[in-house]
């Protein structure tokens, strides 16, 4: 049940027993997209090594290795939506305490579970005397009966009567008016107890105009973590007063102390948390109007931060902390019909960086949201549709889904031959992404002719430097591999390896994809010793960038494995190709065609 106390109860035993830990460990839960990035931020608060690791998965790593070396400690996953979204990050072989709270009941099997109760009336009762130094029993048993005993709602009335001065009688006077007057104007939030709402209700109202303003900007986002930064960044998007408060330091510290006095908001370092119950009965109390207004903000705003190279590692830290709060304002964006473009913007953005941290079917959902936003706001004939149809596409083409990654190309190059001269590299664009579904396919001459007419395109609108010119170089070397013309694959690939080096410098994973192709080119031109030199270097680059799980790295694995067994190194190949399969395995799935094709590999080698 919501407000009951839960999260409440869980901080209250770790407070409690602290010295009974050696590390007290909060990871918030609700998100499944944002949970791995709370996990491993563990990694930061125990003092580990891997907490500047890009990758995600070195650092969850750690905190696993950490939790099975030690002792004594205790982890709490606040918010849990299900055991199956927490099964990646419970610790196997547990040697502290693990608590977890949620609203799902259905916890068997995984962790013994205890219903949270509201409170008995007689500690109810107890609560608002003790803690307002009130003696009036009577007034205290009435307002209890009014909340519902319910320990968020007798939190919140307590706060109402420490900050007005005011009385219990008081204060159930209000509360029975109010009731009435506010409930007869709006419904109640979905799922929610009313009395929570009118309560929070009658406390809002007391607060000066920046600090509701404020709340309500707050309301919606995702209620943990809300960088001080996002919302400082937010004037030029803001009504006033709250865009003059937050461009204010001062002014807005002032109106963090008035939220933070009412117990409506936390602040932690260089952020803010908003109970989720108090942004449900913020948003119901809006008018529709007011809604549509910090909702399109929330969207606009984050939609300008999340970093538009998304799929770069060096932004994928902001990347990661903004996500949840992306996620959030793109749902209240899309459920109310404002700021359409932002929100479009935002979730092809985080698309396309859970596709580079290998989260594809998370991927693929924000991806589809992105498209049909496009859809609606533009058309499905607009270029904008193009771009997001080839993301997605792409997407796909990870998943195995191979002819929905055709049509989704076909589809946006289409879009784009309509709406561009024949020569516009947008069109070389769509030609690159339906080459590269064609070749997964196994039509190589297909995929080269597609290649072969985004290069004469880019040759000429990009110049025959540029980066992008170098992948689509780098895939027509693959092709001409698969084709047999080992001399052309090798000069291709060769080539794009320069513009790549020059470009970014020995590092980048453009340049990983190329030494993995030129690898597998030297390997049929007879070059051994020269496709291992490659392979390895493809390893480690993309090892530093993606970690040692990504699926990238099972193929990269896989060509190295199939190397060291024709260079007659068969432990060497078995090793190589028994961890490629296992990365494959967990990470796309045992049916998926590389799981299977590597898994195949592995199965050919001698005994």
């Amino acid at each position: 049940m919501d407000g009951v106390g839960k999260t409440q109860l869980a901080l209250a035993y770790a407070y409690s027993y602290t010295s009974h830990y050696q590390a007290v460990l909060w990871v918030p839960s609700e998100e499944p997209a944002a949970l791995a990035s709370a996990f491993a931020g563990l990694a930061q608060e125990l003092g580990l090594q891997e907490q500047a690791e890009v990758e995600q998965s070195i650092a969850i790593e750690a905190v696993h290795r950490w939790l099975g070396a030690n002792t004594a400690w205790l982890l709490i996953f606040d918010n849990a939506s299900g055991p199956k979204e927490l099964d990646e990050y419970l610790p196997k072989r547990a040697k502290g305490h693990v608590i977890i709270t949620s609203r799902n009941p259905n916890w068997g099997g995984v962790a013994e579970s205890l219903q949270v109760e509201k409170f008995q009336r007689d500690e109810s009762i107890e609560f608002l005397l003790t803690r307002t130094g009130e003696p009036d029993q009577v007034a205290a048993n009435e307002l209890a009966e009014e909340l519902g005993d319910l320990p968020l709602a007798l939190e919140q009335a307590r706060a109402y009567v420490e900050r007005t001065g005011g009385t219990l009688s008081h204060y159930l006077s209000l509360f029975r008016d109010r009731f009435q007057e506010l409930w007869r104007q709006d419904e109640p939030p979905q799922s929610y107890d009313q009395t929570i709402a009118t309560t929070w209700s009658m406390s809002i109202e007391q607060l000066p105009q920046a600090a509701a303003d404020l709340l309500n900007f707050c309301a919606f986002f995702a209620p943990d973590d809300i960088p001080r930064e996002l919302i400082a960044g937010a004037a030029g998007k803001l009504p006033q007063p709250l865009a003059s408060v937050v461009s204010d330091d001062l002014a807005l510290d002032g109106a963090v102390a008035e939220l933070r006095s009412y117990s409506m908001l936390e602040v932690g370092g260089d952020s803010w948390s908003v109970h989720r119950l108090v942004q449900a009965v913020v948003r119901g109390r809006l008018s529709d109007a007011a809604r549509d207004v910090w909702a399109a903000a929330a969207a606009e705003v984050t939609s300008e931060a999340f970093p538009y190279d998304s799929d770069e590692v060096e932004n994928w830290p902001t990347c990661s902390r903004l996500l949840p709060h992306a996620l959030a304002a793109a749902d209240h964006s899309e459920g109310l019909g404002v700021a359409a473009a932002a929100a479009g913007y935002m979730l092809n953005q985080v698309g396309l960086y859970l596709q580079q941290r290998a989260q594809l079917f998370q991927a693929r959902a924000a991806l589809e949201r992105a498209v049909k936003i496009s859809d609606e706001a533009v058309g499905s004939n607009d270029p904008l549709a193009a771009v997001r149809l080839g993301n997605l596409g792409n997407v796909l083409r990870g998943l195995g889904d191979l002819e929905g990654a055709l049509n989704h190309a076909k589809r946006a190059l289409g879009i784009d031959e309509e709406a561009y001269a024949p020569n516009h590299f947008a069109v070389a664009r769509s030609l690159n992404n339906v080459g590269a579904a064609l070749s997964e396919l196994k039509d190589s001459e297909g995929a080269r002719g597609y290649y072969q007419r985004a290069l004469n395109i880019n040759e000429v609108a990009l110049g025959p430097d540029h980066p992008d010119l170098a992948i689509g170089l780098s895939n027509m070397g693959d092709t001409l591999l698969t084709l047999g013309e080992v001399e052309g694959a090798i000069n291709h690939i060769k080539r794009a390896l320069k513009i790549h080096e020059t470009a970014y410098g020995p590092n980048h994973l453009d340049i990983a994809t190329d030494l993995n192709n030129l690898g597998a080119a030297l390997r049929r031109d007879g070059d051994l010793a020269g496709a291992r030199e490659s392979l390895q270097r493809a390893l480690g680059i993309s090892e530093a960038a993606l970690g040692p799980d990504h699926p990238t790295i099972a193929i990269r694995l896989n060509n190295l494995g199939r190397l060291l067994g024709e260079l007659g190194d068969l432990k060497g190949a078995r090793d190589y190709l028994e961890r490629a399969v296992d990365i494959a395995s967990k990470s796309l799935g045992e049916e998926h065609p590389n799981t299977v094709l590597i898994r195949r590999n592995l199965e050919s080698l001698p005994k």
